[in-house]
């Protein structure tokens, strides 16, 4: 799977964005870089909802409400959300997200009913604005070029199922509900708690939704214990234990350096060791640094969801990283899982000197400027 071409005409801070990431770049890993405000995290959460959450109908919620504001002109019969080409692995399919005014009675038909356009696949509903004291509404559609609506919907099922998102959990997040997002900014004693509330109920149901700033002890221990499973399967079928935990500890500790991991009989959590000194001390994670936590949640990530041959959305990637980890973190995607395209919203230049200029796409503000 490899994200083509996006376009993206008007939505929010996005303005006439048209970027091409080249499928036959190696390695398959694009920073995209831009001052604050250029809309890089709007524009990979878009990606990320219109082809995660197309293909099934419950995740119609983030659908809608990443579309809160988004309005048909006066005088136009449609207005073009995005414009999507991507790879499938066998050939290019261009999908063109847009939205359509409908009748009421329309907007309370069930998703499931065929009532769909001739060559396009109706996606969701959503109610934006009054017009002539009435409620107008508004539908989402996807046209997917030379395929018929079995084929597209299959299609759409499979691509939603080879995104992914990771990015910080203190990112604002447009496809949650419009008023958890304004609990960030309530002066309530709750709202916090709320927020992040919300988003952790979230990721449960958006699983190619990962927050990378913390150390996922859960999905760590998963880890280890299919590593002991596919140790034990390949004893019964072959007679001889396999290496897979050891592999898995060894990684685990090249990781950390100077540091080594290790899981408790029970697999009911971790701690580490450092030797120095001559001395074995004993670590917890709130021992390790942020960084280090950071790039060892990234690698378990990738690692216990199985990811390749996927493509993966990173929001600011480098944050909690010295520049040679910001310069580093390339190579080591490249090791974790090579089938993968990543696409890396990014302020580091650090990041963007590890690969060549060609691979760096930019919207305005720019983060580097072009040479004369």
């Amino acid at each position: 799977m490899h994200l083509l071409r996006v376009q993206v005409p008007d939505f929010r801070g996005l303005k006439n964005i048209d970027i091409t990431f080249e499928k036959d770049f190696v390695p398959s890993i694009f920073p995209l870089g831009s001052q604050n405000g250029g809309g890089k995290s709007t524009l990979l959460q878009l990606i990320f909802v219109l082809l995660h959450c197309s293909g099934d109908e419950d995740k119609k919620p983030f659908l809608q409400n990443l579309l809160q504001g988004f309005k048909i002109h006066d005088g136009e019969d449609k207005r073009v959300l995005a414009i999507i080409d991507i790879w499938d692995g066998q050939k290019n399919v261009n999908l063109e997200f847009f939205s359509e005014e409908c009748s009421p009675s329309e907007a309370m038909v069930d998703f499931n009913e065929d009532i769909n356009s001739e060559d396009s696949i109706n996606l969701c509903y959503y109610s934006n604005a009054q017009k002539n004291n009435q409620e107008l509404n508004t539908k989402l559609l996807c046209h997917l070029t030379h395929q018929s609506k079995d084929q597209a919907k299959s299609l759409l099922h499979k691509i939603s199922r080879q995104i992914f998102l990771a990015a910080p959990s203190t990112q604002i997040f447009l496809f949650l509900p419009p008023d958890s997002r304004k609990l960030l900014f309530s002066n309530s004693s709750k709202a916090d708690k709320n927020y992040y509330g919300i988003l952790a109920s979230a990721r449960l149901e958006l699983k190619g939704l990962f927050t990378y700033d913390f150390l996922a002890v859960n999905l760590l221990i998963k880890s280890f214990k299919d590593a002991r499973d596919r140790d034990f399967r390949e004893a019964i079928n072959t007679g001889g234990y396999g290496n897979s935990y050891q592999t898995l500890i060894n990684d685990l500790n090249l990781l950390l350096a100077n540091k080594r991991i290790n899981l408790n009989e029970d697999f009911s959590g971790v701690n580490f060791k450092l030797d120095k000194n001559g001395e074995t001390i004993e670590l917890y994670p709130e021992d390790l640094s942020h960084g280090e936590l950071k790039r060892l949640s990234i690698y378990i990530w990738l690692k216990s969801r199985n990811i390749k041959d996927a493509i993966v959305l990173m929001d600011e990637v480098e944050i909690a990283f010295h520049p040679d980890w910001q310069y580093q973190i390339i190579s080591d995607l490249k090791e974790w899982a090579p089938s993968n395209q990543y696409i890396l919203a990014t302020h580091s230049y650090a990041l963007c000197e590890a690969l060549t200029p060609a691979h760096v796409k930019e919207i305005e503000p720019k983060l580097i400027k072009q040479e004369s």
